[in-house]
């Protein structure tokens, strides 16, 4: 696409707030539907007879789910623009919803949370697909990090407010209700979203061209340079941000820090808060940190040192080390959230949606074995002898060995966008 053209599909301000908001909309109620499972695990448990292990494989089912659609995800998405693939997948998570809120066993439940996790994973990839032939670079930047601010908003919600509705209406009318608020944002969509533009006007191809395949598609994002540099940090740094965040924070704060189940609740609650400000806060201050040369790149390597200090601090704080400390962790982490954008930067437009959800893939595979790994390592160094508290201690070392693997990495290839 020329600039000219892509000049042509820059949105007015006032349609970029429209589409913003519904997208925004939908990315919320993805976010809850995500991290719902930890707050409604109590009362799964009891009415299912869940254990453990079944717990840990129904939250697993949302980012099965939602991993399995990013490889087509991201052909739809240039092949088709963001609006026509993002109603058609909510409307597997609206079918989602309302098959979890019917479940009776737990193969519906995890069938359900697998389809949810399907069905919501265009909610991000959508917009930042449009966003690059939409809107300005400046105003990508803070539309973007300001997605993930809402993000933290879902986040929130499924916490407490989740928690003071349970006994009012019960976890099947909540589920209900989210398929409504699904049906309502996709409304919003449908009027506020313009179409996408495939190609020119003034231009029809004589004969349609012959369309690679889509893995030799994708085969052009594993080889693009800045891509591979950026893979190894967002798999065990940006995926692990997440894993702690919606995992690991809490039975650390609970097992090794000695919190009350109220305690632990609290604290993931003021993580999630501060969180919500860091986005915030990204999104108001990167479009003048890159109009001075401050990019992607040279936050992420000034920043995530500090990141892998505050690491060190829990390691070595072992019990001491609470909600603040993992708070601590979540914002020095947070740089890492700009390396998706940057990606999406790396290839042109026509082919963001293939390079962001390509590395959209990568992302969630690093939440998906890094809190898996996790596990596996506390109960490793358990099996060796080792208290449980040594045995967090150790699993964090070896993460953080890993974080640092993925820096160096970052540091020794140079490659810009």
């Amino acid at each position: 696409m020329t600039n000219k053209e892509q000049t042509h599909d820059l949105l007015s301000l006032r349609e970029v707030a429209w589409v913003f908001f519904a997208f925004a909309v939908a990315y919320f109620l993805s976010a809850l539907l995500r991290a719902i499972t930890a707050t409604l695990s109590p009362t799964l448990s009891v009415e299912f007879g869940l254990h453990a292990r079944d717990l840990g494989l129904l939250a697993g089912g949302y980012f099965l789910g939602f991993s399995m659609t990013q490889l087509p995800l991201g052909h739809w998405l240039d092949a088709h623009g963001p609006k026509k693939v993002v109603l058609r997948f909510l409307a597997m998570a609206v079918v989602g919803c309302l098959a979890f809120a019917l479940a009776t066993n737990f193969i519906g439940l995890f069938l359900s949370r697998m389809l949810i996790g399907a069905g919501v994973s265009a909610c991000l990839m959508a917009p930042l697909t449009g966003y690059r032939r939409w809107l300005t670079p400046d105003i990508q930047q803070r539309a973007n990090s300001w997605m993930l601010m809402t993000g933290s908003f879902g986040m929130l919600a499924s916490t407490l407010p989740v928690q003071w509705l349970l006994p009012t209406i019960g976890w099947r009318w909540m589920f209900a209700i989210l398929a409504i608020l699904l049906l309502l944002a996709m409304g919003l969509m449908v009027l506020k979203l313009p179409e996408w533009r495939l190609t020119p006007k003034h231009q029809e191809p004589e004969e349609p061209a012959k369309k690679p395949s889509l893995l030799a598609g994708y085969a052009q994002v594993w080889r693009n340079p800045y891509f591979q540099r950026m893979t190894p940090i967002g798999f065990f740094n940006y995926g692990g941000l997440i894993a702690m965040q919606t995992l690991w924070a809490g039975p650390w704060m609970a097992k090794v820090a000695g919190y009350s189940s109220l305690e632990a609740a609290g604290g993931l609650f003021w993580i999630n808060v501060s969180m919500l400000f860091t986005f915030l806060m990204w999104g108001l201050v990167t479009p003048k940190l890159y109009l001075r040369g401050l990019n992607a790149n040279r936050l992420i390597a000034v920043i995530t040192p500090l990141n892998l200090l505050v690491q060190v601090s829990i390691l070595w704080a072992g019990p001491d080390a609470g909600a603040l400390h993992w708070a601590l962790f979540c914002i020095s982490g947070s740089v890492v959230s700009l390396a998706q954008p940057a990606v999406g930067g790396a290839f042109p437009a026509t082919e963001a949606g293939k390079g962001l959800s390509g590395y959209n893939l990568v992302i969630f595979m690093g939440v998906f074995c890094v809190q898996w790994g996790f596990g596996l390592l506390i109960d490793m160094f358990r099996n060796f002898g080792l208290e449980e508290v040594a045995s967090f201690q150790s699993a964090l070392a070896v993460f953080l060995c890993l974080c640092v693997v993925s820096y160096v990495h970052f540091i020794r290839h140079k490659t810009e966008r």
